[in-house]
């Protein structure tokens, strides 16, 4: 079934973000070799921190799915939306990133290492 297997973490001071999620939860929290992105290990399902992107942007789930094509599909069948067609995030997996029909914003997905 799918469940959570990541999420993210926007902000506006990165630093002032990794020292507050570091003290409240005692998360390790280290940055990402060649990009502008922190790994957070949360001895549970892991997450990023990135900076934000815009005013209004909240903290995103991702949900585990075998194939971001299918579900983005079942999405849109079922009344929701496509916000951000499928990425790659090469060596690792593939990404959407959708709205549910009460306009929240979630992620789906798949793992491939072979992604390009």
């Amino acid at each position: 079934m799918p469940s959570i297997v990541h999420f993210e973490i926007p902000a506006d001071d990165l630093d002032r973000a990794k020292e507050f999620y570091t003290n409240l939860f005692g998360w390790k929290i280290e940055s990402f070799q060649g990009m502008d992105y922190m790994m957070i290990d949360t001895f549970g399902p892991g997450g990023g921190m990135m900076k934000r992107v815009h005013p209004g942007q909240q903290i995103t789930d991702y949900i585990g799915v075998p194939s971001v094509d299918e579900y983005a599909a079942k999405v849109e069948r079922l009344g929701g939306k496509v916000l951000v067609p499928k990425m790659a995030v090469p060596g690792m997996g593939y990404f959407v990133i959708c709205q549910d029909t009460e306009n929240n914003v979630f992620g789906i997905w798949e793992m491939d290492m072979g992604a390009k």
